[in-house]
């Protein structure tokens, strides 16, 4: 089974402190951490981890940074052909501030205003099609040319390619933020009630399936005609950084291996809350038996 992970690649440093920087102070920090990021990147990673045969396909800049991105993708065995290290733009970085006190978590980006896109699509035939919402003209073509694959969307962030590529795939797997935005509706984690709108308008505007997620309450979907919030477990919130981008990764493995939705989703919940213990998006992610195994304990059906 092949997989493609196509979309945005980043480069994340980040920073552990126990509060939150007043402005023109300085904070001496005991440690960093350094590492690859980005939705697609972040899923192509952690299926890479899980022993799949998986591309990624994104522009970096011919840098540093873009060379340990792809450095850390051949380590863990994700194909890089279609990986375009550009000399005319700069690696997108992020810089990280993790309290450790609280789990929050502060992102500043810093992007090369002159970022190019993608000079062609991936080419070959694909089981399944992870996208972000990035490289709109590439993400087209691969789905024209791959209409059997299973397709997926990681429909993170309000903008308008997510947009035009969310009626082309199976499954929108959203934010709520996305949802919220795209609906000019509100929702309330505890009142279903105001989910159900939402979620009905998106199904009818797209036309496939739609999951929402709820980030630490869960994620709200409709099993066998029911709506249903599949919750998350409760763990020590140590750094989010990368929990959804880990949630789709997972999503997608255990989708595309005939996984009921409803344990889809579970399984996917589980490997983004387990992936909050630890520092770094790359670092954090945990092993494919443990998620299972995490799974079986907490298994209420």
């Amino acid at each position: 089974m092949k997989f493609l992970c196509l979309g945005h690649a980043a480069y994340d440093i980040t920073f552990q402190t126990e509060s939150y920087p007043q402005e023109n102070t300085k904070t001496r920090l005991s440690s960093t951490v350094s590492c690859g990021g980005g939705p697609a990147s972040n899923a192509a990673y952690l299926l890479g981890k899980w022993d799949s045969d998986v591309s990624f396909s994104g522009l970096v800049g011919n840098d540093y940074y873009g060379k340990k991105i792809k450095e850390e993708f051949e380590q863990i065995g994700v194909d890089t052909t279609y990986l375009e290290l550009s000399d005319l733009s700069n690696t997108m970085l992020g810089f990280i501030i993790a309290n450790t006190n609280n789990g929050s978590r502060t992102i500043l980006s810093a992007k090369d205003k002159d970022l190019l896109t993608l000079s062609h699509a991936p080419e070959g035939k694909y089981d399944v099609i992870l996208l972000d919402g990035e490289e709109l003209v590439a993400s087209k073509q691969v789905l024209e040319e791959n209409q059997e694959a299973l397709k997926i969307i990681d429909a993170g962030s309000y903008r308008e390619s997510t947009v035009l590529l969310c009626p082309l795939v199976d499954y929108v797997v959203c934010s709520h933020d996305f949802a919220e935005n795209y609906c000019k509706m509100k929702m309330d984690y505890d009142n279903m009630e105001t989910i159900i709108p939402i979620y009905e308008k998106l199904k009818q505007d797209f036309q496939n399936h739609i999951i929402i997620t709820l980030e630490a309450k869960g994620t709200f979907t409709e099993i066998d005609g029911n709506y249903k919030i599949i919750p998350s477990i409760s763990v020590p919130c140590v750094d989010s950084t990368g929990a959804g981008d880990i949630f789709h990764g997972a999503f997608t493995y255990f989708l595309a291996h005939s996984y009921p939705l409803e344990k889809t989703i579970r399984l996917a919940n589980i490997a983004g809350a387990l992936s909050v213990r630890k520092l770094g998006g790359r670092f954090s992610m945990p092993d494919l038996e443990e998620v299972i195994e995490v799974e079986r304990q907490n298994d209420v059906s």
